[in-house]
């Protein structure tokens, strides 16, 4: 049984290393939108570009983001964290020095397996080495303390775009590599490496990762000149897609057992997880655009505005979960996209010449509230609709789940709103395509409010409850990493 002590020093130099290695990631996924306009004009990068600058890291750290938590479990966690901490750190190295919009896509690529291997290595080195009864809080801290790193992210991401430059938006992980890897050799202790046993999925997790990567470069390049090759990916990504299928429904130790969707509230608050992250996903990504492209903000002040939704989460996101406790899911899951929804509508307002506070600040309120709403009593929802064995793979799929949703989307929106490859250079054109984004936006959330309101019920008094409690990301809800799945690995 772990012993490790939150209050000893052994214990803050765990905490210190968890929050360093996920800092890195959850920087990452923050920052890079408030940088995109910046580095389209230095690379000479059309849209289809920047929205791969962003989905490169998305495919592979969806597509492997669960093979990255088995390979914890086997051979060790702190090793397999480690490692991608020094691979994330070299690919974010690459993109910092990357001197053309190809290479930096590769390099994003990269980011994303390093990713995956830390970041579910992050929150697993915590519950995995303190004592049952400083877990929680430690939990909590961690938890917390990303959120503070969420916050400040857009606002450090702008801050550095407007000074020394969009590259440092990358080579700000390199530091806190450097740091973060030898704490975690000289006082995390290793855990894992012989509890798990048996054969890796990894036919399904390169399955997975290439369903995506087809699908997503064919909705890409649709918005462009489109032709024979996007077809081509089109049905060899759906191919891929169906042999995912039939290769975790016939392996004797899947990466993601059919059967866990047997259970009627997995399945719907999972497609409520896509509707409500695939509209998050293209929000942020095409909001950060709307406001220095059109609005005419600098990277900074584009960041800074975007405060707000981060902020309420950190601030509320507790007492939502205890008030889903009191009540139930079905009510937030409902309400929560609903009010999203409301939010994305208001930002039609957000247009040339518009006012912050009359403007952008009600309509990133809103959304904000609607966040705090859904976030945690989601995350408690899936957690509660399997098994308490099963609860870890519950959340990892979740995880992936909302982080391909947020991929398809960034895909996705431009073309069905009609951007061209040019729009992100002008104003006109693309503000009268960011309105039409947010209306399949907040129709995605609608969409997830009725399954909500119509599937999804309270879950039974002894199901497990996550013990992150605090969130602070956007992008994904949190990563829940025990118990080991050793099914998985």
């Amino acid at each position: 049984m772990p012993d490790v002590r939150l209050a000893s020093p052994q214990g803050r130099w765990i905490l210190l290393t968890a929050v360093l290695g996920s800092s890195m990631a959850l920087l990452d996924s923050t920052v890079v939108n408030v940088a995109l306009p910046r580095i389209g004009r230095d690379l000479d990068a059309n849209l289809s570009a920047l929205q791969w600058t962003v989905n490169a890291y998305m495919v592979t750290l969806a597509g492997l983001i669960l093979l990255g938590g088995a390979l914890g479990d086997r051979f060790g966690r702190r090793k397999v964290f480690v490692v991608g901490v020094v691979w994330f750190a070299v690919a974010s190295l690459l993109c910092g020095i990357a001197p053309n919009a190809g290479v930096l896509i590769a390099a994003r690529a990269l980011q994303g397996v390093g990713g995956a291997l830390l970041t579910p290595g992050s929150l697993a080195l915590i519950q995995a080495s303190f004592h049952p009864d400083d877990r929680g809080r430690a939990v909590g801290l961690w938890s917390g303390f990303g959120g503070v790193g969420a916050a400040i992210g857009p606002f450090v991401g702008g801050w550095l775009v407007d000074g020394p430059g969009w590259r440092w938006v990358f080579l700000l992980n390199v530091p806190l590599a450097l740091v973060c890897v030898p704490v975690a050799l000289r006082h995390v202790p290793e855990s894992g490496g012989d509890e798990a046993r048996g054969r890796f999925d990894v036919l399904g997790a390169v399955l997975g990762a290439v369903a995506l990567a087809l699908l997503t470069y064919a909705l890409i390049e649709a918005g462009g000149e489109g032709g024979w090759p996007v077809a081509v990916s089109a049905v060899a990504g759906v191919a891929a897609a169906v042999a995912f299928v039939v290769v975790e429904r016939r392996r004797a130790e899947p990466m993601m057992p059919p059967d866990i969707f047997a259970s009627r509230q997995f399945t719907a608050v999972n497609l409520v997880t896509l509707c409500v992250y695939a509209a998050l996903g293209g929000f942020f990504f095409l909001a950060t655009l709307q406001l220095q492209v059109v609005v005419g903000y600098s990277a900074l002040a584009a960041g800074t505005a975007l405060l707000p939704t981060t902020v309420l989460m950190l601030l509320l996101s507790a007492r939502s979960g205890e008030l889903a406790d009191r009540i139930g899911p079905r009510i937030p899951l409902t309400v929560g996209p609903l009010l999203c929804s409301a939010g994305m509508l208001l930002m039609l307002r957000v247009g040339p010449g518009a006012s912050y506070w009359a403007d952008v600040l009600p309509a990133l309120v809103v959304l904000g509230v609607g966040m705090v709403t859904l976030v945690a009593p989601l995350t408690a929802t899936v957690l509660g609709s399997v098994s308490v064995v099963r609860a870890g793979l519950a959340s990892g799929i979740n995880n992936a789940a909302a982080r391909a949703a947020g991929l398809v989307a960034v895909a996705a929106l431009p073309l069905l709103a009609g951007m061209g490859e040019e729009a992100y250079r002008e104003p006109a054109a693309f503000d009268t395509a960011f309105g039409k984004a947010m209306g399949w936006c907040a129709g995605a959330l609608v969409v997830g409010a009725v399954i909500a309101f119509a599937v999804v019920r309270r879950p039974p008094p002894d199901c497990k409850r996550p013990e992150c409690r605090t969130f602070g990301g956007v992008t994904s809800p949190p990563l829940e990493g025990e118990p080991v799945r050793k099914r998985l690995s």
